[in-house]
């Protein structure tokens, strides 16, 4: 199972900021599309992640000011990054070591798609109950 499975069944449209947008655009692309985070995107090379989280960090100490800054100065950089033909269970392993949620999706050094650990949780849990079902089918039979 690869991250490409993951991408025909959730398709390829990724919501995207720039460097030099203020944090205030990206809070409103999180809430507009519902997300929780946006890969941070200089022509086609993901520079950065920016995500709720980030955006806790940034206001912990009640400076709203925050809200003018540039994104690449409070996004989280490099980005953690996957290709199309990693596993599923090596994405999440890792989503698992660095605890992050979101991982765009590179190929010949283009973002082509973002993958959330809940988009690789519900690809697994399906695997799953799949192979659960054939096997109630093949005993079933038997």
């Amino acid at each position: 199972m690869t991250i490409t499975a993951i991408l025909h069944g959730k398709g390829h449209h990724i919501v995207v900021a720039a460097p030099d947008d203020p944090v205030r655009q990206a809070v409103a692309l999180l809430a507009e599309h519902r997300i929780g985070a946006v890969p941070v995107v200089d022509g086609d090379t993901v520079v950065g992640v920016f995500s709720e989280r980030d955006l806790v960090y940034c206001l912990r100490a009640g400076d709203t000011a925050v809200l003018d800054r540039p994104l690449r100065e409070v996004m989280t950089a490099p980005a953690v990054t996957v290709t199309p033909a990693d596993g599923v269970m090596g994405a999440l392993s890792l989503m698992t070591r660095r605890r992050i949620r979101h991982l765009p999706v590179v190929e010949s050094g283009r973002m082509i798609g973002l993958v959330s650990i809940g988009d690789l949780v519900k690809y697994r849990i399906e695997r799953v109950e799949a192979d659960a079902a054939a096997m109630r089918d093949y005993i079933q039979q038997a």
